[in-house]
């Protein structure tokens, strides 16, 4: 067992350090600037060897957010009876971590990557189907019927919502720091909201809509 968990360690390390250096590449020269290539060379790999790790290109730059795809569902999971109440403190968790999860983090090496993430096509594409997944997942979490599929586009949408908010507001000057108040607040008012709604959409149609 303990072998097996240094492998695990072993190839994780790999994963990170390639998808590091292809990073470091694309924010040098830009995304469609880089070869797959070129990037195998300088992480001393065959260009075999780096598709069986990322079988694309844009999963060297995701795999920053891969560990994050079944996370909502993981959480839900964890707290059936109030899984909304549950995501909503991990989210503001997040906040206040400076999580870049979150958006709200303005490290310059961050802030990079997230331009390059968001400024590159071919990974908004590929950071769609990550978002797809994680909606997925947590629909099956809910109960994957119709009301779990519409309760996880609502709070998927809320917590990208939130965090792009969060992003553009630094993109445009602001500090983290400076906008932790203001950010808890718009999750704790847009959470609650969901919160609320769906609360009410599983009770049943109101008197006035009967």
């Amino acid at each position: 067992m303990a072998e097996i968990g240094l492998r695990e360690r072993k190839r994780q390390r790999m994963y990170q350090e390639v998808s590091d250096i292809a990073v470091g590449l694309f924010l040098e020269k830009g995304f469609d600037a880089v070869s797959v290539a070129e990037v195998a060379a300088a992480a001393q790999i065959s260009k075999p060897t780096l598709f069986r790790y990322f079988p694309a290109k844009e999963d060297l730059v995701l795999h920053r957010i891969a560990d994050h795809e079944g996370e909502s569902a993981r959480i839900a999971a964890a707290h059936p009876d109030a899984p909304v109440a549950a995501l909503r403190t991990h989210f503001l968790d997040g906040l206040t971590r400076f999580d870049p999860v979150t958006g709200l983090n303005d490290h310059p090496q961050v802030l990079a990557f997230h331009r390059l993430l968001y400024g590159t096509p071919s990974l908004v594409a590929r950071a769609y189907g990550h978002m797809q997944r994680s909606e997925a997942a947590l629909a099956r979490a809910l109960g994957d019927d119709l009301d779990a599929r519409l309760a996880a586009g609502q709070i998927t949408a809320v917590q990208r919502v939130l965090a792009m908010e969060n992003w553009r507001r630094i993109a445009e000057g602001a500090s983290a720091a400076g906008l932790l108040e203001r950010a808890v607040g718009e999750a704790e008012r847009a959470f609650g909201r969901l919160e609320r709604g769906l609360v009410r959409d599983s009770a049943g149609p109101s008197s006035e809509t009967r």
